[in-house]
């Protein structure tokens, strides 16, 4: 990317971009035409599976007001009672995390919250549906910014744990 494109960028983007070219990631940011603010939006817009889609999903850690972000699959939902058995101390809760908690911790608005580069360091878990794609799909900072990057590099990247996160999904047959 030149000097000239990431003039254009927003902040959140180049905060992304800074943080990955830190840590040695070789994919930048891409913009995307149309804003991404769902997995679905983001899938259909890179014409990928909608599990590729790494959606980040904020929580409210009850105890010490700190935001939990988990990293899962777009085409799975969290299941908040292994997350808040991972997290939190024996009685500890989870709540929901509201437009203003999401960018006041992250430092990005929900739609475009990157698995990196927050404002305040959450506590992060990675979904292990993730490993099922050899390439996901990340937010970066912004609802058209997203970049490619494999689940062991989400793991490198964040040097968060794995964990099995999801909801059971029943197969009719």
């Amino acid at each position: 990317m030149n000097d000239s494109a990431q003039d254009n960028l927003p902040p959140g983007v180049l905060r992304v971009s800074a943080r990955l070219a830190e840590l040695g990631h070789p994919h930048a940011p891409r913009m995307l035409d149309d804003a991404a603010r769902t997995a679905q939006q983001a899938a259909d817009a890179l014409g990928v599976a909608l599990g590729q889609i790494a959606k980040s999903i904020i929580f409210r850690r009850k105890s010490d007001d700190v935001a939990v972000l988990v990293v899962t699959s777009g085409d799975l939902r969290v299941d908040e009672k292994k997350v808040q058995a991972i997290v939190c101390a024996e009685g500890g809760k989870l709540g929901r995390a509201d437009a203003d908690f999401v960018k006041d911790r992250t430092g990005f608005s929900i739609g475009g919250v990157s698995p990196l580069a927050h404002a305040t360091p959450p506590v992060t878990l990675i979904d292990a549906q993730l490993f099922r794609f050899d390439t996901i799909w990340a937010a970066a900072g912004h609802p058209h910014g997203v970049f490619p990057l494999s689940p062991d590099d989400l793991v490198r990247l964040t040097g968060a744990p794995v964990h099995e996160v999801t909801v059971a999904v029943e197969v009719l047959s």
